[in-house]
């Protein structure tokens, strides 16, 4: 996987496809899981037009252990992510988008929005949909506004030229969090299954609060490297500390880490 090409390709176009970056016994993995805790929770469409009317979402999946944890530090995602925030970013959301038929086109929007930077400005944001089943354009693949990311906000819910992301089954579509985007209208008889995961600079606030929302005894069980995703390090020996101290010393109940004042 050439990173710096798919890192320079959401530079220039505000998205990039990896494709088959998931190996098939994770997508069934997955798939399987999701299936069960939508019908263990009884999951149903929020019913709004942001989210959906035949849309069946789940949220904060990291809680709910394998095979959720191999999707944050996955090896074909994010080293693109790093590449394109750095590596101090964190997870922003953890979460699972399913189309069902009949359901309309989400309004065109940043993921960005609510951020008030003025536009362009430098990625902040770099989300990643991941397919569970092909996307097409007639199963409500995501649809793009190539470019768009140097732009300002759209109006939301505007009309605009789009292109669908196509893709199969295991590819994975990465973009900036300022590309103007929204999912599909699903126009078949089956589902389109993705799990959106997301992420932010170090120096953002979470869409989703990790700390709170994830119990420490099974936070103590993630690798390192995810346990800073979440937000149990500190970003640039600064931010996020606590009493000079990285919030996974107080986790873990030891550790080594320096600030950014004892480093200078």
């Amino acid at each position: 996987m050439d990173i710096q090409a798919h890192v320079a390709r959401v530079r220039r176009d505000g998205y990039t496809v990896v494709e088959d970056a998931i190996a098939p016994v994770l997508v069934d993995a997955l798939n399987a899981a999701l299936e069960r805790l939508e019908r263990e929770h009884d999951v149903k469409p929020a019913m709004n037009g942001f989210e959906g009317h035949r849309t069946v979402r789940i949220y904060n999946l990291l809680r709910y252990g394998a095979p959720f944890e191999q999707v944050p530090v996955h090896e074909s995602v994010l080293p693109i992510v790093e590449g394109v925030l750095d590596s101090g970013c964190l997870i922003s959301s953890l979460s699972s988008i399913a189309i069902d038929p009949g359901e309309t086109a989400q309004p065109i929007h940043a993921d960005d929005m609510v951020i008030p930077l003025a536009k362009p400005h430098s990625p902040i944001v770099c989300n990643s949909m991941w397919a569970l089943s092909d996307f097409t354009d007639a199963n409500g693949a995501t649809r793009l506004v190539p470019g768009s990311h140097l732009k300002t906000n759209p109006d939301y819910g505007g009309r605009y030229d789009t292109i669908p992301a196509e893709m199969k089954k295991g590819s994975v579509l990465i973009w900036d969090g300022a590309l103007w985007h929204g999912g599909g209208a699903n126009r078949t008889g089956t589902r389109r299954t993705g799990i959106a995961m997301n992420y932010c600079a170090g120096f953002i606030r979470q869409q989703e609060n990790q700390q709170l929302g994830l119990a420490p005894e099974l936070v103590r069980g993630f690798a390192p490297r995810l346990q800073e995703l979440i937000g149990y390090g500190v970003y640039q020996g600064l931010i996020g500390h606590i009493d000079k101290k990285s919030p996974a010393q107080l986790l873990n109940g030891g550790g080594d880490f320096q600030s950014i004042w004892t480093r200078t």
